[in-house]
């Protein structure tokens, strides 16, 4: 009676563990699944460097830069941050021949490139960091 406790024991035990080993590749997939395409595509694009999960709004992972992109408070913006410290709108990147410039548009709190911060027409460059509010992204550029 015990042997048979023991092996019907041991069977639940291992699909437990099979259960548990197929829940975390799906979760990988899903995880994969669920990088944007747009942005792979695009030879420019931000990528968010915070959590999303730590954020209390919704925002992308990945946004591609095609030829203008503003970020901001509003929600007409391309980028919309429901930040307290983010102007309405924030800031602009803009791409002209190839090259990516960002532009601060008289915001408030002000926007940073790699710590410092920007007072004019600034241009990119792949791995800049760039902060708005509390928000930081990561500057991509494939071209």
């Amino acid at each position: 009676m015990y042997n048979l406790i023991s092996i019907l024991f041991k069977y639940v035990f291992i699909i437990i563990i099979y259960l548990f080993i197929f829940s975390i590749i799906r979760l990988i997939y899903l995880d994969i699944k669920s990088i944007s395409p747009v942005a792979l595509e695009a030879s420019a694009y931000l990528k968010l460097i915070n959590r999303r999960d730590s954020i209390p709004y919704k925002i992308e992972e990945y946004y591609s830069i095609d030829g203008e992109l503003i970020i901001g408070r509003r929600s007409d913006n391309d980028v919309y941050l429901n930040d307290p410290f983010v102007s309405k709108k924030h800031l602009k990147i803009v791409e002209d021949e190839g090259e990516y410039y960002l532009e601060d548009l008289d915001s408030a709190n002000g926007t940073f490139i790699n710590k410092e911060k920007v007072e004019d027409v600034v241009k990119l460059s792949n791995g800049d960091i760039i902060r708005v509010g509390s928000i930081e992204f990561l500057f991509v550029d494939r071209g």
